[in-house]
């Protein structure tokens, strides 16, 4: 790679969750991060018909079903700033454990836990 003509993605650029591993990643690669950013945003940013809430809920089903309780927490995050309610994130929990049976929905609802613990539903 040339001196510093290469774009380096920032920090949130890499990872708009915080997830480290996309931060290493972008270190190492900064080429290959870069490339890869724009299918993500085209995936989960906004302006497309489908609200991004509601794309976030998709994606927090998927990660419970997989039992990544760091990737669960940091949707429903996101899912909370585009408008989502609890109740709204329980029942979304809820509808993935049909498929994904009952280690979804504890993923699902010890990430609900954490958030409300941390104070993530309180209106201000």
């Amino acid at each position: 790679m040339a001196s510093g003509a290469a774009k380096r993605p920032d920090r949130r650029a890499a990872s708009p969750y915080g997830y480290e591993w996309t931060d290493w990643l972008a270190r190492e690669d900064p080429d290959y991060a870069s490339a890869r950013q724009p299918l993500s945003a085209l995936s989960i940013g906004e302006g497309k018909e489908l609200a991004v809430k509601y794309r976030e809920m998709v994606i927090i089903g998927i990660l419970a079903f997989r039992g990544r309780a760091d990737g669960i927490v940091a949707h429903m995050r996101r899912a909370l700033e585009h408008g989502a309610t609890k109740r709204e994130l329980l029942e979304a929990v809820q509808s993935a454990a049909v498929p994904g049976g009952g280690p979804t929905l504890s993923a699902g609802v010890q990430a609900l836990m954490q958030l409300d613990q941390q104070g993530a539903f309180k209106k201000g």
